[in-house]
């Protein structure tokens, strides 16, 4: 049974948190460095960055800048809160770090090339759909080659919700009931993919950004599953799949 299965791409197929949080520590060296003697601990610190990270996110979308710009804030925040004179030369730094975290590496998730490869090889057409800016998002889709999996079923979206979850569906004329969403963010894939009544696998993660983490008050239409690797994928959904199938024939 030819399944539509779409996948997230940042911590689901390849790594990205980690760099984020990499930078982030960068930032906060920096900040304890900047402001030494105010009595301003890392954790504040950390916690003002992470609020004003989020809710410019909210405001915005997955825009580029956002992230370099909630250092500034947050660097322009403490200055103002404690009667430190700001300094051009180090908002200026603060930019060039929080821009950097664009630069790394693109890294696969373990088992990414076969997971993918043992679904498309069994006739399920794959997808993908990410959240972010198209010439970032297109460097790390093309650094991993991942076009010979997805073809031109590549959907970027600043906004990635219920909404754009929906248009995407109604766009590609999908059956909602061979179609999944598998990501790492219960935001962004998890509940945008059971309100619109697909299956969702939920990949976790060891540590996940606080932005992901929300609650699902949605009784599920079809199959939801939390796996912790993806190779565990396939057997998952053709499980699934053989099950249904039994139940069918036996009337059920």
């Amino acid at each position: 049974m030819k399944q539509n299965i779409l996948f997230d791409l940042d911590d689901t197929l390849i790594y990205c948190n980690r760099y984020f949080y990499l930078v982030i520590d960068q930032f906060i060296d920096s900040m304890a460095s900047y402001f030494h003697g105010y009595n301003i601990s890392s954790d504040i610190i950390r916690s003002k960055q992470t609020e004003i990270d989020i809710a410019a996110v909210h405001a915005v979308g997955f825009k580029s800048d956002h992230f370099p710009q909630s250092f500034i804030d947050t660097y322009r925040h403490f200055s103002n809160l404690v009667g430190r004179t700001r300094s051009v030369l180090e908002e200026d730094l603060l930019w060039k770090l929080g821009r950097s975290v664009y630069e790394h590496e693109v890294e696969p998730y373990p088992f990414m090339e076969e997971t993918l490869d043992r679904l498309a090889s069994s006739g399920h057409e794959l997808h993908l759909y990410t959240g972010g800016e198209l010439l970032i998002q297109r460097r790390k889709i093309e650094k991993m080659r991942l076009e010979r999996y997805f073809g031109n079923r590549i959907y970027i979206r600043s906004h990635k919700n219920n909404e754009a979850m929906e248009n995407i569906l109604q766009e590609g004329g999908f059956d909602r009931s061979m179609t999944w969403m598998i990501g790492n963010s219960m935001r962004t894939d998890v509940v945008p993919a059971l309100t619109s009544g697909i299956h969702a696998i939920h990949m976790k993660a060891d540590s996940e950004w606080v932005y992901n983490i929300v609650g699902i008050d949605i009784v599920p239409k079809g199959a939801f599953f939390t796996l912790n690797k993806l190779n565990e994928i396939p057997d998952t959904i053709h499980s699934y799949l053989f099950e249904r199938s039994g139940d069918s024939i036996m009337g059920l």
